[in-house]
């Protein structure tokens, strides 16, 4: 049986990182809970001249149309304050929820339990449920306030993943570090991929 996930995008810079993923998920036969920012509209249009509709239904209908999936019933899109979402219960929490790009305000929002809008809630849930919880924190340099977060959530049971791209696989496209990051989050998650060659293989 194919495991749930839950992706949230936010609005840190690497909306490649996390559209990448979607695209693997879905690939790969997982369920994706797909949860989203404003900002991250904004940095979808900077990055990528993505238009990401406010809409739910449209932002799915989008996705679909540019991913392409065998599947397209394992994705669903979940708006900012759609609390009836399964995603906002215990009762019925992804197996997984992946922040990526992890903007430094959503980080420190779920570091304090600020459940305000349905990503804060959802990570909120995934953690006190047990899950796995993925953070994709783009930023650099991290101050102590963004380190103490970090440390806070890794304690609290969360991996702290970020996209730091390795070079050993000698990298010819900027696509090539993309699918680098993308592997070790799918590699956290335990989706198989075929994304890069493993170390020694």
């Amino acid at each position: 049986m194919s495991q749930t996930v839950c992706l949230a995008l936010t609005g840190a810079s690497g909306m490649p990182y996390g559209l990448r993923l979607l695209e693997c998920l879905l690939a790969a036969g997982c369920r994706v809970q797909l949860l989203y920012s404003q900002a991250a509209q904004i940095v979808a249009r900077q990055e990528m001249d993505f238009e990401l509709p406010s809409r739910p239904a449209d932002a799915r209908a989008t996705l679909l149309a540019r991913l392409q999936p065998a599947d397209p019933e394992l994705l669903a899109v979940y708006g900012r304050e759609e609390w009836f979402a399964p995603v906002a219960s215990g009762s019925n929490p992804p197996d997984a929820m992946v922040v990526c790009p992890c903007s430094m305000g959503t980080l420190a929002a779920i570091a304090q339990g600020l459940a305000n809008n349905l990503i804060g809630r959802a990570a909120d849930v995934v953690l006190k449920e047990g899950r796995q919880l993925v953070l994709v924190p783009r930023e650099t340099p991290f101050s102590a306030i963004h380190l103490e977060n970090m440390l806070r959530l890794s304690r609290a049971g969360a991996v702290i993943l970020p996209p730091s791209p390795g070079f050993y696989h000698h990298p010819q496209q900027v696509q090539d570090l993309v699918d680098f990051v993308v592997a070790r989050i799918l590699d956290q998650l335990r989706v198989p991929h075929q994304l890069m060659q493993r170390w020694g293989a």
